[in-house]
């Protein structure tokens, strides 16, 4: 029988640091085969991730966006995960979509985070109030275990309904101020216009952009990217496809060169400095949703 994996049997077999290791042994293998593609309407978004890496499996990934959805109390994002044997094709599994994107977005961030931010890192912004903040605040909360929280949202009620649900949580009022107290500025927005502004950060910091995924869709200004040491987890997923990095790019404002590395040169993703600031940009994509898929299959049969 082929297994499927709901969300509350495969977090039980997982942690947050085993899946980053997870990540960064999936990018020794060869480079992945990946397709994606997106269809509009209006401000929904149907995406379609599929990935085959050679040792690993191959992973089919669909999902709708309906930013809508919450103010009818429906999750946002909806879809469905399969996983394929590599060896003869077959299914191996049906995983909980929702599990496999909360643990692979987040983790993704978070494996940036665990070689880019300073190790001494106390105060972490959240910025975006929504499911993919209290993700966010799970996965770093356990990277850095001695961090203060503070959670800032363009609309104050949710930031500060979500500190009412996370002990010790505060809520920022002022997002300039907040991200100059930051050591970890973590942005999960749905943004089209830049909410960070480069003129705000400070020496040392680390930045972690993950809410923009369309080409119109952007977090941090031109500024920021332009005083950070820039990283991606993948450039055939970010540089031609994200607003973030697509945008500065196509006006000249960013260059190829500016993007230093992704993950499969992992080894470049170092501070060279502690008065340096790092920025990395999340793009997800269907390789991550396979090797996290992987990672939980894997623990979810040692477990059994």
């Amino acid at each position: 029988m082929i297994p499927y994996i709901s969300f509350e049997e495969g977090e039980r077999n997982i942690n947050w640091l085993g899946l980053t290791d997870a990540l960064a042994a999936g990018h020794d293998l060869p480079r992945a085969e990946i397709s994606d593609s997106f269809l509009y309407r209006g401000n929904d978004t149907l995406l379609q991730r599929q990935a085959w890496i050679d040792g690993l499996g191959i992973a089919v990934k669909s999902a709708t966006v309906f930013p809508g959805n919450p103010a009818q109390d429906v999750p946002m994002v909806n879809g469905a995960v399969t996983l394929f044997d590599d060896q003869i094709g077959t299914l191996s599994a049906l995983i909980d979509f929702h599990l496999v994107t909360k643990w692979k977005t987040a983790g993704d961030s978070l494996l940036a985070a665990r070689r880019l931010a300073r190790p001494d890192s106390r105060n972490i912004l959240i910025v975006g109030a929504g499911t993919q903040g209290r993700n966010l605040r799970d996965a770093y909360g356990v990277a850095f275990p001695e961090a203060r929280f503070t959670v800032w949202n363009r609309t104050q009620a949710n930031a500060e309904k979500m500190a009412s649900e996370i002990e010790g949580l505060s809520v920022a009022t002022d997002l300039e101020t907040a991200v100059g107290e930051a050591d970890i500025i973590t942005c999960a927005t749905m943004s089209t216009e830049p909410t960070l502004r480069g003129d705000w950060l400070q020496p040392g910091q680390h930045v972690d952009l993950i809410g923009a995924y369309r080409p119109d869709m952007r977090e941090a200004d031109d500024t920021a990217l332009q005083r950070a040491r820039v990283f991606v987890d993948s450039y055939a997923t970010t540089l031609d496809h994200i607003g973030e990095l697509k945008i500065p790019l196509s006006e000249g404002a960013l260059t190829h060169e500016d993007v230093l590395a992704d993950y499969y040169d992992l080894s470049r993703f170092t501070r060279q400095s502690e008065d340096e600031i790092t920025l990395f940009k999340n793009g997800g994509g269907a390789h991550l949703d396979l090797m996290t898929s992987r990672y939980i299959l894997d623990q979810w049969q040692a477990a059994r």
